[in-house]
């Protein structure tokens, strides 16, 4: 064990099924037994895009063109007291959502409006600097480069989630490892994200060099193609066989699984015990002036008791985040459901998605203290990953600046004390001080 420091589309296959799928069971409706085209069409109709070849040759062009969006300076807005959130469909955004469905900024004092839906990345980030938001989930490095490349005056104030998401790869592929990725065609959601860092660890120790071309570029047998495609674009190009494999957050591995034929090859939180994945942000000006003090520390109780109250109340979390409940996610209750709680060894065993049962992690664990730790992992691996666009910023940025300047611990760590069930989460060191953990990884 190595170990490092500190418009929703009715489906009738997508149709409620019985209580058999939470204990991992079969469904016979879900079972994909027409072509890939037909599936593909399929998810379309659910996701609402459109998806081709030529799509999927351009996903990496978007992402490079995200990634490489020009330094700038940023005016300031004036400060809002309605609490606007903007999230993207996926599971790390559920502290953000049930915050608002259970009404915890009520609770708290606030005015909170229903939170905005963002089909990817890109249309987040943009819609947050253009102080569309003064709440929002992005992924862990995402604030780092707006910070340091764009100098955006952004804050990460907590982790929304750990762990929660996975690796799944296609059934056209036969792959049971990562050494296997050689001549592989596999998407990310963001260059800068957890999951390229994640990947490419798994591809160096396996011996598979990741590269980025155009998806019809030939790649040496020990060569694997990385693109980025926003997730909801991910299980349709998996079931065309457009690409090969994706790692992402949670439903889209649900139903990857349950739709597209994909297979979970290996969960994120099973190397990286308790990982961050998305982050909680908020404007700069929220966080440092003093007469914003008391909005941004009870947004943060907020969100730290709507954490709380998903890990006691997961079935029911999940089915106010799905279409049958809320509609906050895009997707019927199985597939929350089994994205946010089915984490079975037994069931995954096949390729061994699950080896450190040890751990007794979940499928998506909820606490938000924000390491330092991770942090500096994270800030140094993005020195070494493959990704498309300037890097340049780095240069004279230091880790340990970084881990000071990036994040606002203050109210994180208030609305923590005020909440002591935060420790019960098996993510967070059940012994010795909980603020502080020495990050694991086993491959």
């Amino acid at each position: 064990m190595k170990k490092r420091q500190n418009d929703e589309h009715d489906d009738p296959r997508l149709a409620p099924t019985d209580p058999d799928i939470a204990e991992g069971k079969p469904d016979p409706r879900l079972t994909l037994d027409y072509d890939p085209q037909d599936r593909c069409q399929n998810l379309m109709g659910l996701f609402g895009t459109s998806l081709n070849r030529r799509t999927v040759l351009k996903a990496g062009a978007l992402g490079m063109l995200g990634s490489m969006m020009p330094k700038r300076g940023w005016g300031q807005k004036a400060q809002d007291e309605v609490v606007r959130i903007g999230y993207i469909p996926i599971t790390d955004s559920a502290a953000l959502n049930i915050a608002y469905d259970v009404g915890l900024f009520k609770k708290n004092g606030l005015d909170a409006v229903r939170p905005e839906l963002h089909r990817g990345w890109t249309p987040l980030v943009e819609a947050f600097q253009a102080h569309k938001h003064n709440l929002a989930h992005l992924l862990n490095p995402i604030p780092l480069w707006m910070r340091y490349n764009n100098k955006f005056p952004i804050k990460e104030t907590a982790w929304d989630h750990t762990n929660g998401s996975a690796c799944v790869v296609g059934a056209h592929t036969g792959v049971k490892s990562f050494k296997e990725f050689g001549g592989m065609q596999v998407a990310v959601p963001w260059w800068y994200s957890n999951h390229n860092i994640i990947l490419q660890v798994f591809l160096r120790e396996y011996g598979i060099t990741p590269v980025i071309r155009p998806q019809d570029a030939k790649l040496a047998p020990n060569e694997c193609n990385l693109m980025v495609l926003a997730p909801p674009d991910m299980p349709p190009a998996l079931a065309a066989r457009k690409i090969d494999a994706y790692i992402v957050a949670e439903p889209f591995n649900s139903l990857g699984e349950l739709k597209a034929g994909g297979t979970v090859l290996r969960f994120t939180g099973d190397f990286w015990k308790g990982h961050p994945c998305c982050v909680v942000v908020m404007h700069e000006a929220d966080t440092e002036d003093p007469d914003r003090a008391a909005w941004a520390q009870a947004v943060m109780d907020s969100v730290i008791e709507a954490q709380i109250w998903i890990s006691e109340n997961r079935k029911e979390a999940a089915r106010r985040l799905s279409r049958d409940g809320g509609n906050y996610l895009p997707f019927p209750f199985e597939v929350i459901d089994r994205a946010m709680n089915f984490y079975d060894p037994a069931y995954y065993e096949n390729p061994p998605a699950i080896k450190h049962v040890e751990w007794q992690q979940s499928r998506i664990n909820m606490q938000g203290w924000p390491y330092p730790s991770a942090t500096r992992f994270v800030a140094d691996e993005l020195r070494r990953v493959v990704l498309t666009g300037d890097r340049t910023f780095f240069e004279g940025l230091e880790t340990d600046f970084i881990i000071k300047d990036l994040v606002n611990y203050e109210f994180v760590r208030k609305a923590l004390e005020k909440n002591p069930k935060w420790r019960n989460d098996l993510s967070v060191p059940q012994t010795g001080d909980p603020f502080r953990r020495e990050e694991v990884f086993a491959i």
